[in-house]
């Protein structure tokens, strides 16, 4: 019998805006472990999330890790701890926030590429509770994400300019260090690693950055998804854990991490490699006074696109440096979450596609049913490709 495709429209017509756009047992070549099955189709089926980049540098206003001896002088970035006291902090108040948004999942900073740690951390003293304000920001919320249904997840920087082994320095890691060891800084990174999985965790993805620098490689990155994976099997590591390949490399014909991860860009259609993009709410990653905000339907048409396209949406926020969410931002995802509470249906645990997204229609599937999301209707007749028997 012929299956027929039901279409769901959604006549969500938003305007004419453009869319906005210690080594681990089995050795560094060894082949990493196939992702976990059921933990991608969770995290895929999620569809949106929270963002969180946040510091001490919102006390300036300046990009975090980026301005550091740039706009920011070093030692007047590195002494801003001492001066970081958000009082304002409710970890049930940004949970809520996300779940208001419809959000289903939750990343932050636990550190940056400033090396500054947001959790009581063994290894270091630049933490979270070398602040006046002294408490451990990663417990507060990961048990806040636990009581109100939201996974918890954290992004995690593999370079870090201020740490003395760590090779490279601000501003943007243009200056050597001397005296460095990037093997002893590996084991440094893998205890803190084991730190927030062991104490914050199960969490539901590890997301790792700055992975760029010529001080991590291939080897490296293989060797660092396996240990991840050896503390948590069922966590979801995207695909900056890797580093470019050393020639001649065992490991080199293992390309690690479980999804993409376009960044400012929505990614094009793909159903065979999973992805997610990250954007930022406003222009900036961490809190900028009088950031331009994306307006609602850029924020829509971003959602739309992304999971049509067979993609996850992390959207970004940074928290003030009271602690609290900008207001403007907060009503701005709870507008989405009322867009979501009416359309969600066409969002989540759907897969992108029949349809390649267009300009004005944008298309997403569940089991036998099709979903049109209308961004446009411009001219008289709206016409779709035919579907296949």
């Amino acid at each position: 019998m012929r299956r027929v495709a039901m279409l769901v429209i959604f006549m969500a017509v938003l305007g004419a805006q453009p869319p906005c756009q210690g080594l681990a047992e089995s050795g560094p070549a060894a082949k990493p472990p196939a992702p976990n099955a059921d933990a991608m189709r969770r995290w895929q089926d999620m569809r949106f999330g929270m963002f969180i980049h946040w510091g001490p540098i919102s006390l300036k206003g300046t990009e975090i890790g980026w301005s550091r001896g740039k706009e920011v002088p070093k030692d007047e970035y590195d002494g801003l701890y001492k001066k970081f006291n958000p009082t304002q902090f409710n970890a049930d108040e940004w949970v809520a926030v996300a779940k208001s948004a419809g959000m289903k999942y939750l990343v932050i900073t636990s550190k940056h590429h400033d090396g500054f740690c947001l959790w009581d951390s063994k290894l270091t003293d630049y933490d979270i509770m070398a602040t006046p304000f002294h408490r451990d920001v990663l417990k507060e919320l990961s048990a806040a994400c636990k009581r109100q249904g939201i996974s918890f997840s954290t992004y995690h920087s593999i370079l870090d300019w201020r740490h003395p082994d760590y090779p490279t320095d601000s501003p943007g890691g243009s200056v050597p260090k001397t005296g460095a060891d990037m093997d002893r800084y590996v084991t440094y990174l893998k205890g803190q690693l084991r730190e927030i999985i062991e104490n914050y965790g199960p969490l539901g993805i590890m997301w790792f950055d700055g992975q760029w620098e010529e001080p991590w490689n291939h080897d490296r990155g293989v060797d660092l998804y396996n240990y991840v994976r050896s503390l948590q099997d069922d966590i979801v590591i995207n695909n900056r854990v890797d580093g470019k390949p050393v020639p001649g490399s065992p490991a080199a014909k293992y390309r690690v991490g479980d999804y993409g991860t376009p960044e400012q860009t929505i990614g094009g259609f793909n159903r065979q490699e999973p992805w997610e993009t990250c954007m930022t709410i406003c222009q900036q990653w961490a809190w900028k006074p009088d950031d331009k905000l994306k307006s609602l339907p850029e924020c829509i048409e971003t959602l739309v696109q992304t999971v049509g396209g067979d993609g996850n949406l992390l959207l970004n926020v940074g928290p003030m440096p009271d602690g609290r969410i900008e207001p403007r931002q907060v009503e701005r995802l709870k507008e989405m979450g009322a867009w979501l509470a009416k359309y969600g249906e066409g969002i989540y645990a759907t897969r992108g596609g029949p349809f390649k997204p267009a300009k004005y229609v944008v298309s997403t599937r569940k089991g036998n049913t099709v979903y049109l999301h209308i961004l446009a209707w411009p001219e008289e007749t709206l016409k779709l490709p035919s579907l296949p028997a």
